[in-house]
């Protein structure tokens, strides 16, 4: 993992070293030594908290659970970046995933930096007083490097908004008298959350696809024609009939992305097929996303996985097995569950013509590489799940003005950002060869490599 981050940053350092309308001033030995510095602070983190949470378990019995904070860069602003409770969570991968958020808030304009945390447990084995304890117990172990001009969580895969506010009361108690409510984000909205925050990341996914299949490919399809460039082929094979999309994982990133395409009045979408950790469903004709969501909310997350469980909740579809979404013949496919899941292992059977990352890094860069050198457009993650940390930044800055959004501005402000984003990226993408991927991390290293030099950091 840290390896691949610094293999992204290099390969972005390397093209911007041969702009030379990038930082003229520097030229010669010093362009060199500078680009030398800025590979080294940007492929590590400034700081690596690990800790092990002692915590007694009901049944008398007392555990040590292991929980990271990995604090990336802050030259653009204070950490910012999720907490993940789950099984799988390992130092490297919280390290790469804190490097990416520094990436992608220098890719949004969002004034933060970049962090993450973990939890090494599966929330579901644990009684809701035990999490209770576990998320007192992170923030008591790391409460000194925490704050809201400090570093400040959110919820990632496997936590959410009543484990956000379980933290922000235990860094109130542990801080009294001091400003707390920017302490964490994606917390309820009578504790000052915002409102859309638990949607804004699949709006977010959904949004990225559909402004540039619709909005942009209206307005620049005279322009895509006259390219060679294999991914505008891509884009102009889009004309206006329906498009199948598979969702990969139906949790609140992929629930809410499949019922944006359900919902889509630009675009004719079919959600054919969603899948989750136990099973894939598969209608040709297209999935009832309202009933599928209201089954997970009655049925702890999971979707149906029996003919009587369709039955019960009118719902038409063929159980496959959990992975055969990867495989099938649609037009777009939106990754929404774990990392890594097209890799080179399986990269050869991938169909889809476009890939949505939902998900932290579920394209691997072999298979990356691949795809898109037969024409695949991959919209990443740095680019497509960014809704998340947008509208925290929306609660954090409504927490220190005592303002409140209605949903609908919310979303105005969201969707607004993301467009600004996709405007000054997609005519780039479309203007030369390199994947979407290097044009979104070539932008943030030039974003973040000018901020660094403009503040002496280099030397």
């Amino acid at each position: 993992m840290i390896s691949q981050t610094r293999m992204i940053v290099q390969e972005s350092l390397d093209a911007l070293l041969e702009d030379s309308a990038f930082l003229p001033e520097l030229d010669g030995d010093a362009r060199k030594q500078a680009f030398t510095s800025l590979g080294a602070i940007l492929s590590t983190p400034n700081h690596l908290h690990k800790s092990f949470l002692r915590i007694a378990l009901e049944n008398g019995s007392v555990v040590r659970i292991p929980a990271f904070r990995v604090q990336h860069n802050n030259a653009l602003g204070p950490y910012k970046g999720g907490i993940r409770f789950h099984e799988s969570v390992n130092e490297d991968e919280v390290i790469n995933l804190a490097s990416l958020m520094t990436l992608k808030n220098a890719l949004h304009d969002v004034p933060y930096g970049g962090g993450k945390g973990g939890i090494v447990l599966d929330p579901r084995s644990y009684s809701e007083k035990e999490l209770h304890l576990i998320c007192k117990k992170y923030v008591q172990y790391f409460s000194d490097i925490l704050g809201p001009d400090k570093d400040i969580p959110a919820p990632d895969m496997g936590s959410g908004e009543r484990e956000m506010d379980w933290m922000m009361a235990e860094y109130k108690s542990i801080r009294p008298g001091q400003a707390y409510k920017g302490s964490f984000t994606g917390k309820s909205v009578i504790n000052g959350g915002s409102l859309g925050r638990r949607e804004a990341t699949g709006k977010g996914v959904y949004f990225t696809f559909r402004y540039l299949l619709h909005d942009f490919l209206q307005n620049q399809r005279k322009f895509l024609s006259n390219t060679d460039n294999a991914f505008a082929k891509t884009a102009l094979e889009y004309d206006g009939s329906p498009m199948t999309i598979a969702v990969q994982g139906f949790g609140n990133v992929g629930s809410v992305a499949a019922l944006e395409a359900y919902q889509c009045q630009h675009m004719q979408n079919k959600v054919v097929a969603v899948s989750d950790r136990n099973v894939t469903l598969h209608n040709p004709d297209g999935l009832d996303i309202p009933a599928l969501i209201k089954f997970v909310a009655l049925n702890n997350g999971d979707l149906p996985t029996g003919e009587n469980q369709l039955l019960d909740a009118n719902i038409k579809a063929t159980i496959m097995d959990r992975n055969d979404l990867l495989y099938m013949d649609v037009d777009v496919m939106i990754l929404a569950a774990l990392e890594d899941q097209i890799h080179d292992t399986n990269k050869e059977k991938i169909k889809a013509r476009i890939i949505v990352e939902g998900a932290n890094a579920p394209v691997t860069s072999e298979a990356d590489e691949y795809l898109s050198d037969k024409g695949v457009i991959i919209i990443p993650d740095i680019l497509a799940n960014a809704g998340g940390v947008i509208v925290s930044y929306l609660e954090w800055m409504q927490g220190r003005e005592t303002q409140f959004y209605s949903e609908d501005q919310v979303y105005k402000l969201l969707l607004d950002k993301m467009k600004n984003t996709m405007d000054t990226i997609l005519p780039a993408f479309f203007g030369d060869p390199h994947p979407l991927r290097q044009n979104c991390y070539i932008h943030s290293v030039m974003k973040l490599s000018t901020v660094l030099y403009r503040q002496g950091k280099l030397y």
